[in-house]
Parts: C-alpha cells; structure tokens; sequence
C-alpha cells in the first residue's frame, strides 16, 4: 500500500482532499514505477479540482472524477521496471509526465520519462515538464522567436512565464515581463531586458511594439492586445480561465475566427508534454540558460493548499509537493 492524496468529490481544493493508503499501482511490461519526491502542481489541477469549467466532465466524470489522484508532473526514483524496459534501472533518478503524481508511486510510461540532471533537485525536476513545454513550444514553434526579435510575457513571475522568459532570452529575444511590484526584481534576476508593473502602468498603452506576446493573464481584449503587436506578430493568448461551462472557448474561437483577416498571428494552442522538448529544455539547462524556479512547496497532506495557491494565479515560480519528507 501506498499514501495518496485521493479526490472523491469536485469542489474547492482545500475541502476535496484526504490522504489515504490505496494500492501501488501495477506496470506493463513498457512502464517504469517511481517511487516519487516531488510532483509539480499546475492550473490544471485546479480546474480538474473543481471539475471546471463544465464541459471537461464529459472526458473526466461527471459527478465525481473518475481518477481520484491528481497531479502529471514528477521528479522520483525508479524501484521497478518493466519486462520491456531496458534504459531504465532501479535506483536511477528520473522526472517526467504521468498521472497520479500526488502519491508516494506512481506507474509512468518509459517514454515519458528521461534521468534527472545532476544539476536540477528534485523540486526542480518536478516543476519542468508541463510548464516548460508551454513555454518551449510557445516561444521557437509558435512564435518562432529569433535572435533580435521582442518578446513581452505578461504574468512573468508565474511557472509558465518565468521559464518563457529564460527560453526567450536562450533564443536571443529582447524581452519584456509583466509583473506585480513585489516581482520586479525576481523577473529582472531571470533575465528580462525591461520589466512592466501592471499594477501601476497597463502594458497596451505603450510606445513598445512586440514580434510575440505570450499572454497568461487575458485580463485584456484582444483589439488592446494586437494595438502592440507588429505587423507581423504572434499573440499567443494561454490562460485557461474562463466561463464555468466551456471556460476559455469563447475567447479561442475569438482568437482563431480573426487570425485569417488580420496581418498578425493569434493562436491559443494546446501544449503537449514532449520528451524530445524536455530533452532540449534540459540542454539550455545544462548550457546555464535555464533554471526551473522553485517558488513554495507543500507536503503530501497540503496538496489542497498547493492547489488552491495554483488556483490563484499569482504563485511565484512552480508551486511544489514534496513527498518525500512524508515517506519513511
């Protein structure tokens, strides 16, 4: 038996959650066991939580979660393998992208997994693959960044957009990050060329002109967006917060009906976990271009609290649950 923090019921973060001890999860011969350190929390979780917005209960459940363990990201130990499995072995220390990951096993799929860098902890690790992948795949395919381009982040603190800014930065772009005042420095410290206090200035009323806008915040339209934009920009509008029915749909389809008619790129895209991109990601690491920054950790029972701070949007850095101090 293991400890999982099980959901049985959709509803707020910190009233869902019990840790209880549920099976270890069995392998097929293509599957890694992991016994797991850390497991990076997204908005995802979130809005798998609260089983919003409506339309995903068609895919997940409609009255309760069919699946009871969140969490996909994670950072662990490998102590079985599959009969298929030949580049991994117990002991060796991995991270990657399952399900389950807010337990003390999880059984991940071999080729969902690559070994851990010695330079990156373990909170590091679990904090990388869904997030730096938005970020990867929104800066060299979406917006196809190049040495010279601009590039603004708004919401620059966060998980996703404090590595957009360092990848932007490894692709020798001019960057901008949009922060709260008290992220000025922090955002600075990643890199960013200029840094905007939305709090005090709001970023569509400036003189700047940018080849990519990797918007997290959608607090603004997509006219006001686009006024800032060159002629031949992308804007790549990210967040999924939206309507409890069908969330951000509206402002997708939005984005895509305009796109043809104007001179400019506006595209929502739907990032995929890859492990080619994580194997790039931890190149710009290795070259020192990256760093995964880890801004608060919660134990096993906290997971309500780490999901309701992701819930927020206004964590600095990836939001972490760390297992293993929880494991005897």
């Amino acid at each position: 038996m293991m400890r999982a923090a099980v959901q049985h019921r959709y509803g707020e973060p910190l009233d869902v959650f019990t840790v209880e001890d549920v099976p270890i999860p069995s392998i097929d011969a293509d599957d890694v066991l992991v016994r797991i350190h850390s497991a990076g929390v997204n908005w995802a979780d979130w809005s798998m939580t609260m089983g919003m917005p409506y339309v995903m209960r068609l895919g997940y459940g409609f009255r309760s979660p069919r699946l009871g363990i969140r969490g996909t990201d994670i950072a662990g130990t490998v102590v079985d393998v599959g009969a298929d499995v030949a580049d991994f072995a117990i002991g060796d220390a991995v991270f990657g992208w399952g399900s389950g990951a807010f337990a003390e096993y999880a059984a991940v799929a071999r080729d969902h997994l690559l070994a851990k860098p010695e330079s990156l902890t373990f909170e590091q690790a679990a904090g990388l693959p869904m997030a730096g992948c938005v970020a990867l795949q929104a800066v060299r395919d979406i917006g196809g960044i190049d040495r010279g381009d601009s590039v603004l982040v708004v919401g620059a603190s966060g998980g996703i957009g404090s590595l957009a800014v360092q990848v932007a930065k490894a692709y020798g772009a001019t960057v901008t990050g949009v922060c709260s005042t008290k992220n000025l420095d922090f955002v600075t410290s990643l890199g960013a060329d200029h840094v905007i206090d939305y709090t005090t200035q709001d970023f569509t009323l400036g003189d700047a002109r940018y080849d990519m806008i990797l918007d997290i915040s959608d607090k603004h339209s997509l006219s006001d967006r686009r006024r800032i934009l060159t002629d031949r920009g992308t804007l790549i509008p990210n967040s999924g917060h939206g309507g409890r029915w069908v969330g951000s749909l509206p402002r997708i389809l939005g984005a895509w009906a305009m796109s043809p008619f104007v001179s400019q790129t506006l595209k929502p895209f739907l990032s995929m976990t890859k492990r080619q991109d994580l194997a790039e990601l931890v190149a710009l690491i290795d070259a020192g271009d990256v760093t995964p920054v880890v801004g608060s950790t919660h134990p096993l029972s906290a997971v309500g609290e780490a999901i309701a701070e992701a819930g927020t949007g206004h964590a600095r850095g990836k939001i972490i649950v760390s297992v293993s101090d929880e494991q005897g």
